[in-house]
């Protein structure tokens, strides 16, 4: 199906099932992508580019998560492989903070953005970035995405990279146009055991993958009513007005890979639904917040069924007391894996029919025997970047640097960044019309029939 018929389909079937056109393009209520022609070919999958000897990055957003991701840079400054350039703020105690922490890294002082909120545009210009690093509130990433690869810059974002379809086919567009990298930094997809997950599935351990779970189940009450944790309290605002799976990246990112999405399987439809809002509400009323009403319900459940028939639940609920977790369970033909904690099952006839997992001593030999080399090749690096949820942050950095220096395809593209933040939309779709079936449309151009493996296996 062409994705403008898709869309024309899409916007028929919106008045018949009562879903609104602000839902369509939410939160935008701009309906003139629907008359776009233009059609994705797919050329962005194993983009290459020359190689760049030393990666001069820009960075806009240094809050929580661009604070972070600064201090994942040590090791590629320090080796010459990468030099921060630029960086763009609002806020002058984020950036006076991260200066003096790049004075014990590199030698030059970076160029400072700052004092208006269009400031970020004068950053993307500059002749002298090969990179730009996006970590600023949701709403602004696809803008700067756009931008950044207009002025000729490769660009890594923060997640999701896109909150309606309208944008998740912008980005597209302008990608195969420019032909530059556009990658979402899915830092779960770089996990030790997520990557150890995808190493024995490579090497045939569980046999044929059918379903995965995924989820984002974190109790961000606290941080989203605290009034500086979140700059203007942005992330609370959506759950004001918004219903679905707000944050779906970091469950479905690792379970993509280990099914192959765009790599021979790709989405065909979900349904989504969410339970009663109420845990927000009563934290909210407890501090006697400004914040009173909210629509996102405690707990969304999106069920998503791939073109070869396998199927994937995401959950999604910030709202609740409960430990986090990311479920990453993964039921295949010949083993099962169940996180938090991580537990694995070898169906083996001969010793047990599934009535108990390994041991301690039998799940260590397989950690042991198909652990990504990766985490073996950097362990002392790795151990010095625990800030950086446990390690994962660093080695993204890495890959992402890495891969620029040596003219290789990056991790995740254009394709897999949309089709994962695609979900958003999709869910509120569904949600809003009582869980109705919402179809999935090809954003690879048709590329995802042709079977690779996962650049996440690569060792560089």
């Amino acid at each position: 199906m062409k994705r403008k018929d898709f869309l024309k389909i899409s916007a028929s079937a919106a008045i018949f099932l009562g879903i609104s056109p602000k839902a369509m393009a939410n939160p935008d209520n701009n309906l003139d992508y629907l008359n776009n022609d233009y059609k994705n070919d797919g050329s962005c999958f194993g983009l290459k580019h020359e190689s760049i000897s030393k990666v001069k990055v820009g960075i806009i957003g240094l809050g929580n998560r661009g604070s972070v991701l600064i201090q994942m840079f040590d090791y590629l400054i320090k080796h010459n492989l990468s030099e921060i350039v630029a960086l763009c703020d609002l806020n002058d105690d984020s950036i006076n903070k991260n200066l003096k922490y790049l004075k014990t890294i590199q030698e030059h002082t970076p160029e400072v953005y700052r004092g208006s909120v269009d400031s970020w545009k004068e950053l993307v210009k500059r002749d002298d970035i090969d990179l730009v690093i996006v970590a600023t509130p949701w709403d602004t990433h696809t803008e700067m995405c756009i931008s950044s690869m207009q002025n000729d810059k490769h660009v890594a974002c923060e997640v999701p990279i896109a909150n309606n379809l309208e944008d998740c086919w912008k980005i597209i567009e302008v990608a195969e146009s420019t032909k530059k990298h556009c990658m979402m930094m899915e830092n779960c997809c770089f996990n030790n055991e997520e990557l150890w997950l995808l190493s024995m599935i490579d090497k045939g351990v569980f046999g044929n993958v059918n379903h995965a779970e995924g989820a984002y189940i974190h109790d961000l009450r606290k941080h989203m009513l605290d009034d500086s944790y979140y700059h203007n309290q942005w992330r609370i605002k959506h759950h004001q007005t918004r219903n679905g799976n707000l944050y779906p990246t970091h469950g479905l990112g690792p379970v993509c890979s280990y099914m192959d999405i765009g790599r021979g399987d790709n989405f065909n439809h979900l349904v989504s639904m969410s339970s009663n809002e109420e845990s927000l509400s009563i934290a909210s009323k407890s501090i006697d917040s400004d914040f009173k009403k909210f629509s996102c319900g405690d707990m969304n459940t999106t069920l998503i069924k791939t073109n070869l028939g396998k199927t994937i639940k995401l959950q999604f609920d910030v709202h609740t007391g409960r430990p986090y977790t990311r479920l990453n369970n993964v039921n295949g033909t010949k083993a099962s894996h169940q996180g938090y904690p991580s537990k694995l099952f070898i169906n083996n006839p001969e010793l047990q029919w599934g009535h108990s997992w390994l041991n301690k001593e039998e799940y260590k030999k397989y950690r042991d025997l198909y652990n990504h080399p990766l985490w073996d090749k950097m362990e002392n690096e790795i151990s010095k970047n625990q800030v950086g949820h446990g390690g994962m942050d660093f080695v993204m950095i890495y890959r992402i640097i890495r891969c620029l220096n040596k003219g290789l395809p990056l991790d995740i593209n254009v394709y897999d960044s949309v089709m994962w933040s695609s979900i958003i939309p999709f869910s509120e779709m569904s949600v809003l019309n009582q869980s109705k079936t919402i179809k999935i449309p090809d954003f690879t151009g048709g590329s995802w029939k042709n079977s690779r493996k996962s650049e996440l296996l690569r060792v560089i």
